[in-house]
């Protein structure tokens, strides 16, 4: 089954979501702004991941980077 992923980017933390496309939130959880962390909790996620958004008004480089 397909997953998207959205994460909302703060100035010190973010929001990671993954959901199905039946829009059900399969993961919910805030992280510190730490890439490995972040890609971490989506690792087990990643073979059905078909997206992945980032919601940020600044500081969202180093996350798009990575």
């Amino acid at each position: 089954m397909e997953k998207f992923s959205g994460i909302d980017l703060h100035s010190n933390n973010a929001v990671v979501v993954v959901s199905d496309e039946t829009d059900q939130v399969v993961y919910e959880q805030r992280h510190a702004n730490d890439l490995a962390g972040i890609l971490a909790a989506l690792e087990p996620y990643r073979s059905e991941l078909v997206g992945v958004v980032v919601e940020s008004t600044y500081n969202w480089y180093w996350l798009v980077d990575g």
